[in-house]
């Protein structure tokens, strides 16, 4: 590799260290803390006509505050259980709420005794999350003849839900207008609620079904991580829209809303919800329903909403009418996301965070998903992917190496160029491109392996941190969760001496890095081994500390994309190994341990024939 090629290395080898660094000593601001004392007020705009208002408020009671008289009463609701494979949890007869849900098949840690994920939780508790069904009330109706969040409902039959049995919700409002929900979910995490209204008085009216998802407060785990969207996510006729948290508060306050708000009229297709890192919640009309996609933020309680407000129903006395939606909270698993994709909820795999390489993080995790399935084990998954990575990228390594070798070959004839040449330097690029034309040698050839690397790199990086499939993947040995830093540490010497390594994410854990970063730095090293140390002592310095930079900068980063790099290195110092020494050139990989004494004998050898001619003439006949 001659100077330019060395050049660009470097130039992209420091600019990828900035990036690192930078994010490492200037991580994103934390979330600020919330008032717990915010002041309540609730949100109502009465319609008129077939214009319909904003759904009422979400809740009663201050947002986040978890007072014990909220808790209590909270815990006196009458309730209804939700028990699936999958699920358990219970709904709130008050209001009808769908305000308390776990995930059975996820723990909050690895420890035995931890406790399974909740995703939805009452009002009452230190963070309000749930999801609410209503009708918003139009001409002819007042918010006290239609549902809402404090709405009594009954229990008509079953008083489960189970997969295999939905429920049935009922109210008799004041106007004489009987209102019904009934509510199903399948094997996984998506509810179906059917919603009904009949009109039992003697004059007409009109009111529009809603669903709202509210949200009370930022959430208390947020990363606020600049690879990772956590808010409001939403899809409009195939329009993908993703708002932070921190972007709701500056929209503008609508007369109608009461709160700060951002409205979308869907056409046909669409969802809204909100987004953690691995689970989500999200309000899906009907596949080709039109309706109205908002967005909320009320500062005055703190809350947090999505609303997908339906057309305005027209009730004929003694008419009834009826509309489905559906809810889906739970995980976000790649399967079973696509799965209601294929099903009809238009572009719901793009509710994981892909990021901007799409192109690439979407295949790369179908191929690591397969693998994974078909291995059964996530960390040999990761080395399978990258040997395919790496055969598919084979053509171009293969060309890299062999004009690499040929640059080597070609090095006597350069350095007789550069004698040739002195100061000029226009003479020496004029006479270098000669050459590489003539021996049909292209001399940045060796650098786009490389690049091409750099995108792949993030795209891995990305699969592994949103993911959930990822999140305590097992590996081997102490490995348990690849999405994880490395658990051992030289300060235990990986486990051995009887006492515990460093708190990941501490300054102590970023120094006493772990074996698979030791084992990163040292893969990096014998790869630069393959060829002589570069002439520059400005470049032969920065090359000899590049390994063992970013041997501690990435002893942070999640195990499984060491895992990768460490495959990654090993294959590609066998692949230039192999093709070097196919086209006559065998690196002296000891000999460039040692140092220059090697390729000092190599260029001897190597001294061209009209030298040692001329060197060999006797004196006298010079």
């Amino acid at each position: 590799m001659d100077d330019q090629n060395k050049n660009l290395l470097l130039a992209t080898a420091l600019s990828f260290a900035v990036i690192l660094v930078w994010f490492l000593l200037f991580p994103p601001p934390e979330p600020p803390l919330e008032d717990p004392n915010a002041e309540t007020a609730a949100i109502v705009d009465e319609a008129t006509g077939n214009d319909i208002a904003a759904p009422p408020a979400a809740a009663t009671g201050a947002a986040n505050n978890g007072n014990a008289a909220e808790a209590e009463a909270a815990a006196n609701t009458p309730r209804l259980t939700i028990e699936t494979a999958r699920l358990n949890g219970s709904i709130s007869l008050t209001g009808g709420r769908i305000d308390d849900l776990r995930l059975k098949d996820y723990r909050v840690s690895l420890d035995e005794d931890a406790e399974i994920v909740q995703i939805l939780d009452p009002v009452g508790s230190n963070a309000p999350y749930y999801a609410l069904y209503g009708w918003a009330p139009g001409a002819g109706l007042s918010l006290d003849d239609v549902p809402g969040a404090n709405t009594p409902w009954q229990v008509e039959g079953n008083d489960t839900l189970t997969a295999d049995a939905p429920i049935t919700l009922v109210w008799e409002s004041p106007a004489g207008l009987t209102f019904r929900r009934d509510i199903a979910i399948d094997d996984d995490y998506l509810f179906t609620i059917t919603q009904s209204a009949t009109n039992s008085g003697g004059e007409a009216v009109s009111l529009a079904p809603y669903g709202v998802i509210a949200r009370h407060g930022e959430p208390e785990d947020l990363k606020n991580f600049f690879i990772l969207h956590e808010g409001v996510i939403s899809m409009a006729d195939g329009t993908l829209s993703e708002l932070d948290y921190d972007e709701l508060p500056d929209f503008a306050v609508l007369p109608s809303e009461g709160a700060r708000a951002e409205v979308t009229q869907v056409a046909e297709n669409g969802w809204i919800g909100f987004t953690d890192h691995y689970w989500m919640t999200t309000l899906v009309p009907q596949p080709g329903t039109a309706f109205k996609q908002v967005a909320k933020y009320d500062d005055r309680r703190d809350i947090y909403q999505t609303e997908a407000v339906l057309p305005t129903v027209q009730l004929a006395a003694g008419q009834s009418q009826s509309v489905t939606t559906q809810l889906f909270a739970g995980a976000k698993e790649w399967e079973t996301i696509r799965q209601y994709q294929t099903d009809g909820v238009e572009g719901f795999l793009d509710s994981i965070d892909w990021g901007w390489f799409f192109f690439l993080t979407k295949p790369i995790f179908a191929v690591l998903h397969y693998l994974n399935q078909w291995i059964g084990n996530m960390g040999w998954a990761i080395i399978g992917l990258t040997l395919l990575i790496k055969a598919v990228l084979f053509p171009l390594a293969y060309k890299s190496y062999v004009s690499m070798a040929k640059m080597k070959e070609l090095q006597p004839e350069m350095e007789k160029i550069k004698e040739r040449a002195g100061d000029d330097r226009q003479k020496l690029q004029q006479e270098m491109m000669s050459l590489y034309k003539k021996e049909k040698v292209n001399p940045a050839s060796g650098c786009l392996p490389i690049l091409l690397q750099i995108p792949i790199f993030f795209s891995l990086y990305k699969v592994i941190f949103v993911t959930l499939e990822l999140r305590h993947a097992p590996w081997l040995g102490p490995f348990q969760d690849l999405s994880a830093p490395d658990p051992t540490s030289i300060f235990n010497f990986f486990g051995a001496l009887p006492w515990a390594a460093p708190e990941p994410g501490t300054i102590a854990a970023l120094v006493f890095i772990g074996i698979l970063p030791l084992l990163l730095g040292i893969s990096m090293w014998l790869q630069q081994k393959l060829n002589p140390a570069p002439t520059d002592p400005t470049q032969q310095m920065i090359f000899a500390w590049m390994p063992w930079v970013f041997m501690f900068m990435l002893g942070g980063f999640a195990s499984g994309l060491v895992v990768y790099w460490i495959a990654n290195n090993t294959i590609t110092f066998t692949q230039q190994y192999l093709i070097m020494r196919s086209q006559g050139y065998k690196p002296d990989i000891l000999g460039n341990i040692r140092g220059k004494k090697a390729e000092a004998a190599a260029n001897k050898d190597t001294k061209p024939k009209e030298a040692k001619a001329k060197d060999s003439t006797p004196k006298g006949k010079k």
